[in-house]
């Protein structure tokens, strides 16, 4: 078949571990063959019920503590090789604790950071993108309403070289925002809108934030008036400076 080369490279791809020349002839085959869009979107979907079921287990303190047990050092008869002990079972404690907290706070950024390119790709991969199409903020921001609980302004596009395709209702960690999608030459960019006091963000998100090295996109995110905004896509770095700038104005 004609796209067994490209479904043999779509998990690869997902995971954005592609050349960038593959990557962007990967975006382009992927928005025009609808039997790849729908292979994509099944495995994107896939994926986040993957990470949702991580999440469900959490070892019990019944657990815990027959762990600790079992791992607690034993007393020793030496007083001198028992303060060895002690000494080397703190600093263990202490750099396990701090180690603990520099993986939490990295896996959670980018876990969330995932998590919103996979929301990008899966919306590009749909058969239908946007709940309500319009070029007319106008319309598009008055769709929202009653949909989700807030309110956020959309900016004003003349004399700039984007164009907005429309939005759809999105899901971050079970919380309602808004999914606006637009055009800027043969790019789309995807803007998320999320009120931040819904759910608890990692300290690294707590300022302006760009995306880290290993993700396949150009993406901002930032904090304003008690929103969360988080705009993504294959667009140059500077495209997406310069939407989110508009945004910030409008805000």
């Amino acid at each position: 078949m004609v796209c067994e080369s490209w479904k043999t490279k779509l998990d690869t791809y997902l995971d954005g571990e592609l050349p960038d020349e593959e990557m962007r002839s990967f975006d382009a085959h992927v928005r025009g063959c609808p039997s790849c869009s729908a292979d994509a979107l099944t495995r994107v979907q896939m994926k986040r019920a993957i990470q949702v079921a991580g999440k469900r287990y959490a070892p019990s303190a019944e657990f815990r503590q027959r762990m600790q047990q079992k791992l607690a050092p034993k007393p020793q008869r030496s007083f001198g090789l028992g303060w060895m002990f002690v000494a080397a079972a703190g600093v263990i404690l202490v750099v396990g604790t701090l180690t603990s907290a520099y993986l939490g706070t990295r896996f959670g950024r980018d876990q969330v950071f995932s998590e919103i390119a996979d929301l990008h790709v899966a919306v590009l991969a749909s058969s239908s993108p946007v709940d309500v199409i319009s070029t007319d903020r106008h319309t598009v921001k008055p769709w929202f309403q009653g949909k989700i609980p807030f309110a956020f302004n959309l900016p004003e596009l003349q004399n700039s070289e984007f164009t907005l395709l429309g939005g759809r209702m999105t899901y971050l960690d079970q919380t309602p925002g808004a999914h606006l999608i637009y055009d800027v030459g043969k790019h789309h960019i995807s803007v998320f809108v999320f009120q931040e006091r819904s759910f608890k963000l990692p300290a690294s998100l707590s300022e302006n934030s760009n995306s880290p090295r290993n993700l396949p996109f150009n993406m901002e995110t930032w904090s304003q008036g008690g929103l969360r905004y988080f705009v993504i896509g294959d667009a140059s770095a500077a495209d997406i400076d310069s939407l989110a700038k508009l945004f910030k104005a409008a805000a």
